[in-house]
């Protein structure tokens, strides 16, 4: 089996469509449908099925397609990883962010990073949970952030970060007479929230806050983003729900962040790995991520929302 091979199928898996794929790998269709031909015959096993209208994974093309992005994935790493050491690299720590966590903590655990490990090459990779999850197992990534704590028994989540969970209120909105708001007042309007498909942890923590609660939620939009969720918000369409360095992130002029008046609800990061013994430089960053959220001022980041939102009570 060569990576041509691999190349090929990938292409066909993706468009369906032989002639979209030779297309995109800059190829004749012949050559395409001889890889193809000389694949299937390797493996024994036929892997799309044709007609004069469509094109379709067979069950067998489909498990293949379940492995064959992970292998390039993993070749791709390991260039880098060699282009890594040329430039004077002497490790690599590969980290999956998904949901748009903690984006004021971030900067800080990097600074630290470059200034306590310079020879530690840091990757970074953005993808869905799902994807974080399928990689922390398949050794594509050595750790990861996620707003959710159900990742499966073979996966640890730690608790590593948590910021205040406050309302985003469209400026001049009448419930801005409170200095904390509380949450039956919020219900009384309606609500944009995350949509659990685009980012899991973040609704799941706010429907815990909101099942405390007798009245049910009106929810008039979900959304993928917090940016579109502030450009709601700052419309006068609804209020939402998010992390205050989430909103101050977003930048979006005209909404207002307030706390909420039922305690201190918190939005947690939690650091995803495999459970084991880490490896010396996995252990080293770990202790810097614990560490970090002590060195961001929860009164610098408040300061910061405050200067672009507006301000948020004490």
């Amino acid at each position: 089996m060569e990576l041509r091979h691999l190349r090929c199928f990938l292409a066909v898996a993706e468009e369906l469509h032989f002639a979209r794929a030779a297309e995109r790998l800059h190829i004749e269709q012949s050559p395409l449908s001889r890889a193809i031909k000389e694949l299937e015959e390797e493996l024994g096993a036929q892997l799309f099925a044709r007609t004069t209208r469509s094109t379709r994974l067979t069950l067998a093309g489909k498990l293949l397609h379940e492995h064959v992005p992970r292998i390039f994935v993993a070749l791709q790493q390991a260039r880098d990883s060699v282009k890594a050491a040329g430039h004077g690299f002497h490790g690599q720590l590969r980290i999956a962010l998904s949901e748009g966590v903690a984006p004021l903590a971030l900067p800080a655990l990097l600074a630290l990073c470059r200034v306590e490990e310079p020879e530690v090459e840091i990757r970074m990779f953005e993808v869905s949970l799902s994807r974080q999850i399928k990689g922390l197992q398949d050794d594509l990534y050595d750790v990861g952030f996620s707003l959710s704590d159900e990742v499966g028994a073979n996966i640890a989540a730690t608790p590593v970060w948590h910021e205040p969970l406050v309302v985003a209120v469209p400026a001049r909105h009448p419930l801005l007479k409170f200095k904390r708001i509380p949450l039956n007042e919020v219900l009384r309007y309606p609500l944009v929230l995350y949509d659990p498909e685009a980012s899991e942890g973040h609704a799941r923590q706010v429907a815990r806050l909101l099942r405390g609660v007798d009245r049910e939620p009106l929810v008039a939009e979900k959304v993928a983003s917090c940016d579109l969720m502030m450009v709601l918000v700052s419309a006068g369409f609804a209020l939402g729900l998010a992390g205050v360095s989430q909103i101050a992130e977003s930048r979006i002029s005209g909404v207002v962040a307030r706390p909420l008046a039922e305690g201190s609800p918190v939005l947690t990061t939690y650091l995803l790995r495999l459970h084991g013994e880490p490896s010396d430089s996995l252990a080293r960053f770990i202790d810097r991520v614990c560490g970090v959220e002590e060195a961001v001022d929860p009164t610098g980041l408040q300061g910061d929302v405050s200067s672009v939102l507006g301000p948020v009570a004490p």
